[in-house]
């Protein structure tokens, strides 16, 4: 099997899984997934969120999907149990395609390293 059909695979399982669980019968896009990573890594899953935090629990979901690709290192959790990242190096110029892959590929392996998919 090729990597990008092994990705495309693995995605849509990390899809179908969330979905199911959390979509009551929608499926989740990006977007979405990434949100409930940034819940996950935040640790407050009972808690509603406003606007502006989830646009914070997405970019604490970020930081952590492409930290073991070393464009951020974990700085400190605050006094409101934020985790805090730092910048290690510039994400590169890519093509919203790309993009895409590239997170899909973070979010996969994510759910890889905490056995939620095989």
């Amino acid at each position: 099997m090729s990597r990008d059909q092994e990705l495309k695979e693995r995605w849509e399982s990390v899809v179908k899984k969330l979905s199911d669980q959390f979509a009551e019968g929608d499926t989740l896009d990006l977007d979405a997934i990434i949100y409930l990573i940034g819940v996950q890594e935040l640790g407050q899953l009972e808690r509603k969120f406003k606007k502006d935090h989830k646009l914070d629990l997405m970019h604490i979901a970020i930081c952590k999907l492409l930290q073991p690709y070393g464009y951020y290192e974990f700085d400190f959790v605050d006094e409101d149990g934020w985790p805090h990242y730092t910048i290690k190096e510039e994400l590169p110029n890519l093509k919203a395609g790309e993009q895409s892959i590239l997170m899909k590929e973070a979010i996969v392996n994510y759910f890889l390293e905490v056995k939620y998919i095989d």
